[in-house]
């Protein structure tokens, strides 16, 4: 067998391991709940729990911990040993079932935007058997949702696993309509594709900013940027090459099926994709994917960056969310297959997506709305802010035939044929790819390439299910009632097309031409993350979370107030960092220079000798005017900070105020700074420059 062979999952409790361990009984018993949700059996827990804490004692394992993901965006977990002390003074090792299914952490010390009052700690953890167990770091790691004392959400794996059964439930009805029987569950698949940035370690310990922040709030443009693009798909460096040959190691060992690495645009940024899996584990594999990377990288003295913008001027790093629907036994409902316009299936749910997306076009927009991603959509390499679809020649022209009444054809691709006779006659696709789009159809699947590059998958996902949920709910009861239900499919289809084609879009979403299109069709440009933030306490979009049980009421409130706070504390992080910087590294540096070149010019005057001295005298002048000009701006950003620390009332208003006033005035002092960078002498100036972060590795 070969390495990859007999690494592969190798730190899983998989299916294979279950499979192999557990009792015959047991491993259906537990497949069965797996497979068709059924509640879980305490006794069937409690041989999991000593098969599974046996296999981690023969891995090294001296710990376990219930693996959670709580509304900071990152994992938590708490570790306990397996050791328990006998009346003897000595140890064994054990692990109940009971210790398997339920944790409880400390509730008070995560975000619950008003769910839990600090004095009220209670929490839970349970086990969320359809993502295996693994081990990481000598510990049993055990993926569980994370719940309050009263029993609403605290993370984002519990609202992503019930979006997952509304929309199988839900798709179940309209196959069921349009007469399958075979189908018993209907499955959420995701890909998410990785990019992010490597800078050397040293490099990046003498920058406060990307110490305290992930990104720099300082930096002058280099010399050399993106513009050759000679980075793209080139030849890896050789302590990347490595440091990506690691990563995959330790991705295989957890299972995860890293298939893809390659240099992206920017300098110094890559990206990793792993073979698609369901929602559920693919969120769980990008969390411990991100967790990985930056450990791995460490090991190489490098720093692994997953900020949306670590540096200004240059493309930042967003995550492409490949999202599917399949059924269990094994067709994918997004595949158009040869003749897409004959495919009823298909075209069923390919227009309740089209649909979904544009009556709930806001929540889609906040699901990929943080501080990092401001910095980045609708920054000429991104997608805009405007939700919108592309879908390529192929279906654009179905879709026409629907609205004129029904499609009779579909275009299909040929070959090409390159010139070249000893090069083969390449298949051609019936549709380009369109890399501007938001929400792009790449085949088989959807491509939601807003998703920040730091944040997880999970809300993307459990939007993206819910309101598709929503929309196959009203299918399944128009054609439930339908006494003629090719008719019914027909008026269904034609009618949603007719409504909603203006989401439809296959030009240049970075032109400008189409930021006044857009809104001529009335799509919405929702432009800030706090902007974005306001569609969680939307009353259409509370309720169509509640009806599919998704989040409730409350608990799309705790979350609204969760990210204004999660905003507002990056920002003024972000601005005390940078008042920092500027008055202790940046504002002494600029006075030590000006005063050495004042010296210079005093002591070249001093020799009597009639130099010319225009060059140092004017960069003397400029380099002084723009000390004060920092001066000023320093303390300007110092009163807006203190402005809108101390506002208080309404967190909407106390975030407009750092998004309004406080970013607004960084952008002044950094401009001042910058500026300064490229006059004052390198030997002199107090942290690395771009070139050295960007180039050095």
């Amino acid at each position: 067998m070969s390495k990859l062979g007999q690494i592969f999952g190798s730190n899983v409790f998989n299916d294979a391991v279950m499979k192999e361990r557990l009792p015959k009984a047991t491993y259906k018993a537990l497949k069965k709940t797996i497979e068709e949700g059924l509640p879980l059996d305490p006794a069937v827990a409690d041989v999991v729990a000593s098969t599974m804490k046996d296999w981690a004692l023969e891995k090294g394992a001296t710990h376990f911990t219930h693996w959670f993901q709580p509304m900071t965006g990152i994992t938590a977990e708490k570790h306990d040993a397996f050791i328990s002390p006998t009346a003897d003074g000595k140890a064994i090792m054990e692990f109940s079932g009971k210790e398997l299914i339920k944790g409880e952490p400390d509730a008070s010390s995560f975000p619950s935007g008003g769910l839990r009052a600090t004095f009220e700690a209670r929490g839970y953890t349970a086990w969320d058997c359809t993502s295996p167990a693994f081990i990481k770091d000598d510990s049993l790691c055990i993926p569980t949702a994370f719940c309050s004392y009263t029993g609403e959400a605290l993370d984002k794996k519990t609202p992503l696993l019930r979006s997952m059964e509304a929309l199988s439930k839900q798709a179940l009805r309209v196959l069921k309509a349009l007469g399958n029987t075979t189908t018993n569950k209907v499955i959420t698949t995701v890909g998410p594709e990785q990019e992010y940035f490597i800078v050397d370690k040293k490099t990046f310990e003498q920058r406060k900013d990307l110490i305290f922040t992930g990104r720099t709030l300082f930096g002058a443009k280099p010399p050399k940027g993106q513009e050759l693009e000679d980075h793209y798909f080139g030849s890896l460096k050789e302590r990347i090459s490595a440091y990506m040959k690691e990563l995959d190691e330790e991705l295989w060992k957890l299972g995860i099926s890293a298939k893809t690495k390659h240099n992206e645009v920017a300098p110094a940024q890559h990206e990793l994709a792993p073979i698609f899996t369901t929602t559920n584990i693919a969120t769980d594999h990008n969390q411990l994917t991100m967790d990985t990377m930056k450990k791995v990288a460490l090991r190489h003295d490098l720093v692994c960056l997953l900020h949306e913008k670590p540096f200004a001027g240059i493309n930042g790093s967003g995550k492409h969310n490949n999202w599917s629907m399949g059924t269990d036994d094994g067709v994918n409902l997004l595949e158009p297959g040869h003749t897409p316009h004959d495919n009823e299936q298909f075209l069923v749910f390919l227009c309740s997506v089209i649909k979904a997306v544009d009556e709930y076009a806001d929540l889609l927009r906040v699901s990929a709305a943080n501080p990092g991603n401001d910095h980045r959509l609708g920054a000429n390499e991104a997608p805009p802010a405007i939700i919108s679809i592309f879908l390529g020649e192929q279906l654009q022209d179905i879709l026409e035939q629907l609205e004129n009444g029904g499609a009779t054809s579909s275009k299909t691709g040929g070959h090409m044929e390159i010139g070249v006779t000893t090069l083969p006659a390449l298949p051609k696709d019936a549709t380009d790819r369109n890399r501007t789009s938001p929400f792009a159809f790449t085949g088989n699947k959807f491509e939601f390439r807003m998703v920040p590059s730091s944040a997880s998958i999970a809300a993307p996902n459990y939007i993206l299910n819910t309101i598709v949920a929503e929309v196959l709910s009203e299918v399944a009861e128009r054609l439930e009632k339908a006494e003629d239900v090719e008719a019914e499919v027909k008026a269904i289809l034609t009618e949603y097309v007719t409504k909603h084609k203006n989401v439809v879009f296959n030009g240049n979403g970075y032109s400008d031409e189409w930021v006044v299109e857009a809104e001529k069709r009335g799509l919405p440009n929702i432009k800030t993350t706090v902007e974005a933030i306001k569609a969680l306490i939307s009353e259409k979009n509370l309720a169509v979370m509640e009806k599919h049980g998704v989040l409730s009421r409350v608990e799309m409130e705790s979350r609204y107030e969760i990210d204004l706070e999660n905003y507002i504390k990056t920002i003024n992080i972000e601005a005390l960092t940078m008042i920092e910087m500027a008055k202790r590294q940046i504002l002494p540096a600029v006075i030590k220079f000006a005063t050495n070149l004042a010296a210079s010019i005093n002591t070249i005057k001093a020799t009597g000798v009639a130099a010319d001295l225009t060059a140092q005298t004017e960069l003397l002048i400029e380099v002084s005017s723009l000390t004060a000009s920092l001066k000023k701006n320093i303390a300007v950003l110092e009163e807006a900070v203190e402005k809108a620390s101390n506002a208080h009332g309404d967190t909407y208003e106390q975030a407009s105020l750092f998004r309004f006033d406080v970013f607004e005035k960084m952008g002044t002092l950094r401009e001042v700074a910058d500026t300064l960078e490229t006059l004052v002498d390198k030997d002199v100036w107090p942290m690395p420059t771009y070139g050295d972060l960007l180039f050095n590795v």
